[in-house]
């Protein structure tokens, strides 16, 4: 038993997104009362989603972008594929909530707006590290060694996967263990018959189905996806996962949930007589007005610079470099994943046939670029894998040709079909002390609060592999049996920094208190109440979407913490 105490809550978790709704759900259901606080507005799942099934002409502008509001409320957000009018209730507004964009260098902080973070728009690509992602650092020198290894995790993987749903196909890689999956989604013949070639092409390769925490089984409360279209939109049949359709609904089950959004935790009072945490200091964004909350634990889940900017912002005298970093390490270590460039092939093969609806997501190339050891042509340590897309080329992609009436119509509809093929790159990015976040010492929010700054460049490793890619990436074309294929993507200058959306690193894990600000637990080094589960905890990035590690490792977290605090050490 946890025993009663003075505090308003057992716990307190910042953040309602991916990791936030992981930790509200663990928590709750262990039996403990917590406080969810999240900074942006309130959103009831499905009655929110006001896009959803919205066909264009019931949007403004057509469904097409409003660039004047976009350019004055959502600068930053309004970059990204996923937003749209039909989703802007999701999104940061950037003109309210801004961050420093005239120091430092570059990076495009994407943001959600709302209960559930951004989860609610996420690609749900779903994968799990390998033992030689946690083993890289320790065996090429870069960043610092992780304290875990694949068995660790791995009964973790399983215990999220089977909660949230993830529909894959096993492949048998160790540099991309299986998990455990509902059945896969269906392929495009166009995609079996280039799988077929690639096999016989290439059989380094492996083309699989993306993971992706999307259901194809009913699981309780959540339907099967029946592919209706852009899953940006918010899903009310809770096929994709998300904090809302899921881990939020499990928490207020159990009846000892509260949640407060329109929160912006402010700082985190730390207490040098008791070496912990005593309470955060809120304030509601809507009118201003100040409040203070007390627990025993508390969990940081606001994303990776979300976290970063809080602690840094809850300096006092034990820790006048930010809150538990005594390590000097807080903001350093900043990672994210390049993208945007690949190969893509023009074919004409099985244009006759097109499988259902939207299917919403594609194919996966898993890395195969320095797994058994480090290849002898490659120029660059680590690796990459591919995702692919697939479009069917019709006659809207004519539609600016001559003509008028009938004759028009008549030659639109003469014009052959086509699908084009794409497979663009994720590649790693290697932790660098250099690559940081910090705070400003001249702006500051419409709260006070010191706006974050970021100082991050793309090494020569990440350079290096951008051109290794492009160049498979033609390869894999051709070995496909494209009948034109294009590489794309910058290879010097490579994505703007931010744009992956896996920003990581920044509060990382280590047995080393001199070198980490959080141990093997998720637990501060320095602070004994304070668990941090959002991507700050990375020390390197791996190649494939970091999620399903956030997720697993927070649950494994929230099981430490309450072991802790039940034998009275917390």
């Amino acid at each position: 038993m946890i025993p009663v105490t003075e505090y308003d809550f057992d716990a307190i978790v910042v953040g309602s997104g991916i990791t936030g709704g992981w930790a509200a759900k663990e928590l709750t259901e262990k039996g403990l009362k917590v406080l969810v606080l999240e900074r942006g507005r309130d959103l009831q799942h499905g009655t929110g989603y006001f896009g959803e099934h919205a066909p264009s002409w019931k949007l403004p502008f057509n469904g097409k972008p409003d660039r004047k509001t976009d350019a004055e409320q959502f600068e930053v957000q309004s970059k990204l594929y996923a937003f749209s009018n039909a989703n802007t209730q999701f999104w940061n507004n950037d003109k309210e909530n801004p961050y420093s964009m005239t120091e430092g260098k570059p990076f495009d902080w994407h943001r959600g707006g709302a209960v559930g973070g951004r989860s609610l728009m996420w690609g749900r690509q779903t994968y799990r590290w390998s033992e030689q992602d946690f083993l890289a650092n320790a065996k090429d020198g870069h960043g610092s060694p992780w304290p875990v290894n694949y068995s660790d995790i791995a009964p973790w993987y399983s215990y999220v996967e089977k909660f949230i749903g993830v529909n894959g196909r096993k492949e048998g890689l160790p540099q991309l263990p299986d998990g455990e999956f509902q059945k896969p989604m269906e392929w495009f013949e166009i995609e079996k018959t280039i799988a077929k070639r690639l096999k016989r092409n290439t059989p380094e390769l492996t083309l699989t189905n993306a993971r992706t925490a999307i259901l194809t089984e009913n699981l309780p409360g959540r339907s099967a996806c029946h592919y209706c279209g852009p899953c940006e939109n918010g899903c009310s049949t809770g096929s994709y996962f998300s904090s809302q359709s899921s881990t939020l609904p499990a928490a207020r089950a159990t009846g000892n949930l509260t949640l407060k959004a329109d929160s912006v935790v402010e700082r985190l009072a730390y207490d040098a007589n008791t070496g912990k945490i005593s309470k955060v200091h809120v304030i509601d964004a809507k009118t201003g007005k100040r409040s203070a909350y007390s627990a025993r634990v508390f969990f940081l889940c606001a994303s990776t610079v979300g976290t970063t900017q809080l602690l840094m912002n809850s300096s006092s005298e034990a820790f006048p470099n930010g809150l538990a970093n005594s390590s000097g390490v807080l903001g350093n270590y900043l990672m994210d994943h390049f993208l945007g460039i690949g190969a893509a092939g023009i074919f004409s093969e099985n244009t006759g046939s097109y499988y259902y609806g939207n299917r919403p997501t594609g194919l996966y190339i898993p890395r195969f670029r320095n797994v058994a050891k480090q290849d002898d042509d490659a120029n660059f340590v680590r690796g990459y894998g591919f995702q692919t897309a697939l479009m069917s080329g019709n006659w809207m992609e004519s539609y600016n040709n001559k003509g008028f009436g009938a004759d028009l119509k008549m030659q639109l509809s003469s014009i052959p079909p086509t699908w084009t093929f794409y497979a663009a790159g994720f590649g790693e990015c290697l932790p660098q002390k250099r690559n940081r976040v910090y705070l400003s010492k001249t702006k500051k929010d419409r709260f006070g609060i010191p706006q974050v700054v970021f100082d991050f460049t793309w090494g020569d490793n990440e350079k290096a592999m951008a051109r290794d890619l492009k160049t498979q990436g033609e390869r894999i074309m051709k070995a496909a049996g494209a009948a034109y294929s294009m590489p794309f993507g910058d290879t010097e200058t490579l994505s703007v920094p931010g744009s992956g959306i896996h920003e990581m690193g920044t509060a990382r894990m280590g047995d080393d208190p001199a070198q980490a600000v959080l141990n093997k637990h998720n637990q501060a080094h320095d602070v004994a109440n304070l668990f941090v589960t959002d991507g700050s905890f990375m020390a390197s990035s791996s190649c494939v979407n970091p999620s399903l590690t956030y997720m697993a490792f927070t649950a494994r977290a929230c099981d430490y913490a309450v072991q802790q605090m039940r034998a009275g050490k917390i």
